[in-house]
């Protein structure tokens, strides 16, 4: 399970261009709009052969001085529980100011590393000026240029030094991560699958506060289940707040085999729930789709088919995902949800033999060969499977580099309609023959 890393400060220091950087993607962070880019919190990045994990702990929407002051303390607070390491940044050209402080006021009490980040500097007069950053009690600066990367790598050198070792849990039981926002009856539902009361549920979004693994031996099945955990308390507050039940959901999605993402069929799938799922499709985690709640929501003979086709429209390209409709309450398709889960689990670690793989691709592959590429001509000569625990393929050819992605989408569904791999991301990668 990798580490954690948190980026803290107040908005427009350079938190996301920062971010952007690390986890190497070219996207902007939009900030006003939940949910509206799915990176907009978490990111994979690596450095020096370590990786980990990176949370964003920016984009709010500045309502009233105070109510922003309690959502900068809350995030921040849950920021410090939650990682491993915490990147604090400040933006050299305002100096330090009253939020700053007050950032800075809760990272001097935690006992976890601070590195106090300057950002936004980039000639040596800026550097000179970064010396009053020494005030917030903090220790030593590093000084630091988001846009054009000057400095990071100091601060990544001494980051990872501090981060501890993936620990490979050995255990030859499934994980089952039920996932998803608060209050969407994720105890309930374990509740309900093991027959007994074993988490406390309220109406009260955040009553779960940590990751809880359930032992389930029942009808033929043997798995943990983890019960993951939602915000502390309800934000009486229109701002922005998938970040809480992201900051929870990290750890059990990264070391768990499937996870059932469950959201509420009153509310939708939202801007949150979407970005839980992405964050268990990046770590090429198995999915199951659950709507919770069905018996509450008004209906007709075309409902189900709807509610499916919205999912499938915000979850493209990855949409061979199984998708049910239950009701803990009433404890309608409850034990399907598990089936389905079980079959997932069974499809990621399916192994399909090299012969075969030729056997069935290859044809496809002659009858719809690659694009034509500046001229170029690629050919696909062989297949086979990595030994991963979850499903990815090499395809070896003369030109992989001419391989566009919508080909690579192309073979990945022929690989879905040939071997069922439903519920489980692919990888596919183009070799060197």
């Amino acid at each position: 399970m990798g580490a954690i890393v948190a980026i803290v400060g107040r908005p427009n220091v350079g938190k996301s261009t920062f971010f952007n950087r690390l986890i190497q993607r070219r996207e902007a962070i939009v900030d006003a709009v939940s949910g509206v880019t799915r990176d907009r919190h978490y990111g994979k990045s690596d450095w020096n052969g370590k990786e980990f994990s990176l949370i964003d702990t920016g984009g709010y929407v500045l309502g009233s001085d105070d109510i922003f002051e309690q959502e900068i303390d809350k995030q921040v607070e849950l920021a410090i529980e939650e990682s491993d390491a915490i990147i604090f940044m400040v933006d050299v050209e305002t100096g330090i100011t009253g939020m700053d402080e007050d950032v800075a006021n809760l990272l001097r009490r935690a006992k976890k590393p601070v590195f106090l980040a300057v950002n936004k500097v980039d000639n040596a007069k800026r550097a000179e000026d970064a010396v009053e950053f020494y005030a917030l009690g903090l220790g030593d600066y590093y000084t630091l240029s988001s846009i054009n990367g000057s400095g990071t790598g100091e601060l990544l050198d001494d980051l990872v030094e501090v981060l501890p070792e993936s620990e490979e849990v050995e255990d030859e039981l499934p994980r089952f991560a039920v996932v998803g926002r608060p209050n969407a009856g994720k105890s309930s539902f374990i509740n309900a699958l093991i027959g007994e009361e074993r988490y406390i549920v309220t109406d009260i979004a955040g009553t779960t506060r940590d990751s809880i693994d359930t032992k389930y031996n029942r009808f033929g099945f043997e798995f943990n289940l983890v019960d993951t955990a939602g915000i502390r308390r309800k934000a009486k507050v229109k701002e922005d707040l998938e970040f809480y039940s992201v900051m929870r959901s990290v750890r059990a999605i990264e070391h768990c085999d499937v996870c059932l993402l469950l959201l509420d069929a009153t509310r939708g799938f939202d801007g949150q729930v979407e970005n839980i799922f992405w964050l268990a499709q990046r770590n090429n985690k198995g999915i199951v789709i659950l709507v919770n709640k069905w018996d509450l929501v008004e209906k007709d003979t075309h409902a189900v088919k709807l509610y499916t086709q919205k999912i499938k429209q915000a979850i493209e390209p990855f949409t061979d995902v199984p998708i049910l409709f239950m009701s803990v309450h009433t404890k309608q398709r409850i034990f399907k949800a598990i089936e389905t889960a079980v079959e997932v689990y069974k499809n990621r670690s399916k192994r399909i033999p090299t012969r075969k793989l030729n056997d069935v691709l290859l044809p496809i592959i002659e009858h719809t060969p690659p694009p034509a590429y500046k001229g170029k001509y690629v050919k696909i000569k062989y297949i086979t499977q990595l030994p991963t625990p979850y499903p990815q393929f090499a395809f070896f050819c003369n030109l992989p580099q001419y391989v566009r992605e919508p080909y690579k989408r192309f073979l990945e569904n022929k690989l879905r309609e040939n071997f069922d791999y439903t519920g489980v991301p692919i990888t596919v990668f183009m070799r060197k023959k």
